[in-house]
């Protein structure tokens, strides 16, 4: 039979070969994981349809497919009921057979992401030999560069040819590839098909410091850490529901803009392998707590390369924290098919004019990138003052959070 590649939802279409858990002539089981691939979302394994004996594999690692396309032929009268010569056993999967698509697992008694792997394959690294200095002993990108470095990499260079020999490579070739690819491709095609404008404007979070502040005990006995983040989050569903554009995506086809009447808040996170995008689901539903909760476990799960697709799912509005790193304020790029993303900067204290007197008080820009096709100026500017207005007043900001 054709082993196509399925459709994995969310109107993924292609996917990244990144790795064969099985060699033509193997046998392979119903539901033994057969091949990883990396999506625009995620990394998935995807399980064999039919127990059999592979005859072809038709896309190598590192080639893109297109859902539907034919990625290995499986030969089912080969297999080992029907097979006149027993086969040789085949390879022992590193995980139970799934019955479903799932995240790619970390091989046993090595800690490393799928794309800090696939790097060391990329690179000639044995990772096995690797000592890794992230937490639990957790191999890093750094890690197998290191690695790399000595005198067995295979790490293509280009070296001027007025170097001496002596000299170290004065340029390194990295391959575009795995998710630094597919965050390229999705920037690039966002910037190509919407009218994209960014809208700034400064908040008064000195309130918000000092409540957050009285609430982090609360949120300590509840067993999680409390960021500015889930206020952010409160903050915004009111104004998401006055302004409901915003909450929306553009059907060009359809000739038609989708207004979304449940609020999932995707959360950019950047990781050692890029920027990903988990989905905290009907925030408009829950606490302060429960996000602070649910943002910390999707970020864990994020970092250490274990989301699923459905943590990716179903985002109508995204948010981009640079907070904690700096910066004044930058332009973030629209998660498409959503219209609009919230950029969140850092915290600083600032000399401010209050009824005519300076006073130094915690501020911070926010700057809205939205698909100016969807709204226009105006309609970016009130819903950003009303985000604003509900982070400064803490009655109202109290509403929403508990």
């Amino acid at each position: 039979m054709e082993f196509k590649l399925p459709d994995l939802g969310e109107g993924i279409t292609e996917g990244e070969v990144i790795k064969w858990m099985t060699r033509e002539g193997d046998q392979v089981k119903e539901d033994q994981p057969i091949v990883e691939v990396m999506t625009d979302k995620v990394n998935v394994q995807i399980p064999s349809p039919r127990t059999g004996r592979v005859a072809k594999i038709l896309v190598k690692e590192g080639e893109l497919a297109k859902v539907g396309q034919t990625i290995m032929v499986i030969d089912e009268a080969g297999s080992a009921t029907h097979s006149a010569t027993p086969p040789a056993p085949a390879p022992k999967p590193a995980v139970a057979a799934p019955a479903q698509v799932q995240t790619s697992p970390p091989a046993p008694g090595v800690l490393a992401a799928p794309a800090t792997r696939r790097l060391a394959r990329e690179l000639g690294v044995n990772i096995a030999s690797v000592s890794g200095s992230g937490p639990s002993g957790r191999i890093t990108d750094d890690d197998v560069r290191r690695s790399a470095s000595g005198p067995n990499s295979s790490t293509v260079a280009i070296q001027a040819s007025a170097v001496s020999p002596a000299e170290a490579p004065r340029e390194e070739v990295v391959p575009l590839r795995g998710l630094r690819r597919t965050i390229s491709d999705r920037m690039a095609k966002s910037l190509r098909t919407t009218a994209q404008v960014t809208h700034v404007d400064e908040a008064d979070v000195t309130e918000l410091v000092l409540l957050r502040e009285a609430l982090k005990g609360s949120a300590e006995k509840r067993g999680v850490r409390l960021t500015y983040l889930p206020f952010i989050i409160k903050a915004l569903v009111p104004a998401l529901k006055e302004f409901p554009y915003t909450n929306a995506a553009l059907d060009d086809q359809g000739g038609s803009i989708i207004l979304k009447k449940y609020y999932n808040i995707g959360i950019a996170t950047d990781t050692e392998q890029g920027l990903v995008v988990p989905v905290v689901k009907d925030v408009d539903r829950k606490d302060i707590f429960e996000l602070a909760g649910e943002i910390e476990k999707l970020s864990s799960k994020a970092r250490s390369g274990q989301l699923s697709l459905d943590d990716v799912h179903g985002s109508t509005f995204t948010i981009t924290n640079v907070g904690a790193i700096g910066g004044l304020f930058a332009t973030p790029i629209i998660n498409i098919p959503e219209v609009a993303i919230l950029g969140l900067h850092k915290i600083a204290k600032r000399p401010v004019v209050r009824e005519d007197k300076v006073e130094i008080r915690d501020t911070t820009y926010l700057s809205l990138s939205f698909d100016h096709r969807v709204f226009d100026g105006a309609y970016a500017a009130r819903f950003t003052t009303r985000v604003i207005e509900t982070i400064q007043d803490t009655k109202k900001l109290l509403a929403e959070v508990l």
